[in-house]
């Protein structure tokens, strides 16, 4: 006769914790936010100090902006993994608003206007 192993038969691991869907969805997006904060920060610091940075983020925002806007215009919905939120076509139009101007300020600070040294 076949014995279970011992963590079978003990119970659930204490790590395997039982979520509610809404207190997972409302974890995922705190998850969301803090690494977005974390990841504007860094590269806010970046963006200041650093040119190459600069027009890196002039082509980043570029791509974002044309993606987003394309988004847009085909009227597809787009869901956030994990959550029952959907990006719709029209907040994807706002955020390329958004990222195009991004856009044209990297550009500015990161090929047009040379820093006085």
């Amino acid at each position: 006769m076949l014995k279970p192993f011992p963590s079978l038969a003990a119970g659930p691991h204490p790590t395997q914790i039982c979520w509610n869907g809404d207190e997972e969805e409302r974890l995922i997006i705190a998850l969301y936010t803090i690494a977005a904060v974390i990841m504007a920060a860094g590269s806010l610091y970046l963006a200041w100090r650093n040119r190459d940075f600069r027009k890196f983020l002039a082509g980043a925002f570029f791509v974002s902006s044309g993606i987003l806007f394309y988004l847009y215009l085909a009227d597809v919905s787009v869901p956030l993994l994990g959550t029952s939120f959907v990006e719709t076509p029209r907040i994807s139009g706002g955020r390329s608003i958004v990222h195009f101007t991004l856009f044209l300020l990297c550009l500015y600070f990161g090929f047009v206007k040379k820093l006085e040294a």
